[in-house]
């Protein structure tokens, strides 16, 4: 099924990869995109569902339309898988991580053809945009070995002791994907989450969501256990204040909230969650995530820093 519609997606670049024009003599098959909970597709426990429109207007697809109860179901996939992925190597993480950008490689061209229809981009310029989230999935994953060679270390003290940080992953992090960027500005919010130990719940760009649901694809089949990302497609403003309101969330990245970040954040406050305001990237399109240095800036505030004391011989 995903070798035709790429097929049909590359033959049709300005149709997208959910609806492409049908041969001669049969149906289109018409598509309704789920949601990516555990590792599987179910549809929202709510069965609600919203229109996806290209740039021009046109209807692309279906898509879930997720729920409260959704939203807790995400949460407790992730909490569950956060035990098992925290634990890996850091190694194995950067091979998953760099598992998927194979995998979207292989695909780019379903990316690009829905990225011309969805967003309205030209060619060149989708083409460009699905080649740099290909090229963050990789840099996020040589950093996961990495991280923790240039936040810990050993630390001078005085006395007969040895004394070592090191950073460790802070938990569930709940995640609002920039509105305007649905691939490139997914990844680089979600990437450098789970590139240091941290499972993520995701709410998609609600616009354009169907890029983050084809990546999910990408996630299942690239040996990331189920759980540790869960996409949410939906509305912002429905979702947003059970996440912030969690107590089993542990921090929040507020960067496609929008309007209402101001107001997840205080209600985060009442959990004590932390919170990752919109940077500078929020609301500037692919181009501002095209632009953007990703560096360390995205991984340091989900992690905490755990010190360990030891005595030495005198």
């Amino acid at each position: 099924m995903a070798e035709r519609r790429k097929g049909n997606a590359g033959k049709n670049p300005g149709k997208g990869a959910a609806e492409t024009a049908p041969v001669p003599g049969r149906l289109a098959v018409r598509k309704t995109y789920k949601l990516y909970l555990g590792g599987a597709f179910p549809r929202s426990e709510s069965g609600r569902s919203y229109p996806v429109t290209s740039a021009k207007g046109d209807h692309l697809a279906n898509t879930s339309l997720a729920s409260r109860k959704d939203a807790r179901e995400a949460v407790v996939a992730s909490r569950k898988a956060f035990g098992g992925w925290s634990v890996r190597t850091a190694y194995n993480r950067g091979q998953i991580l760099y598992r998927v950008a194979e995998v979207l490689e292989g695909r780019r061209e379903q990316f690009v053809a829905q990225a011309v229809a969805a967003q309205g981009l030209s060619r060149d310029a989708a083409e460009r945009v699905v080649s740099a989230a290909v090229d963050r999935w990789v840099y996020y994953a040589g950093w996961t070995d990495k991280v923790a060679q240039v936040l810990g270390g050993a630390n001078p003290v005085s006395g007969p002791y040895y004394n070592h940080s090191a950073p460790e992953p802070t938990g569930v992090v709940a995640v609002f994907a920039p509105q305007d960027a649905p691939l490139l500005g997914l990844t680089s919010v979600v990437a450098p989450v789970i590139a240091t130990g941290n499972t993520a719940v995701v709410v998609t760009s609600e616009r354009a969501p169907l890029a983050a649901v084809d990546l999910a694809e990408v996630l299942a089949t690239s040996d990331l256990p189920g759980g540790v990302v869960n996409l949410l497609t939906g509305r912002v403003g429905e979702l947003g204040p059970h996440l912030a309101a969690h107590a089993d969330v542990n921090a929040l990245d507020l960067t496609g909230a929008g309007d209402l970040a101001a107001e997840f954040e205080e209600t985060a406050a009442t959990t004590l969650t932390r919170v990752v305001r919109p940077g500078p990237e929020a609301g500037g399109g692919e181009d501002a995530w095209l632009d953007a240095d990703p560096g360390t800036a995205r991984m340091t505030p989900f992690l905490e820093t755990k010190t360990v004391w030891h005595p030495i011989g005198v």
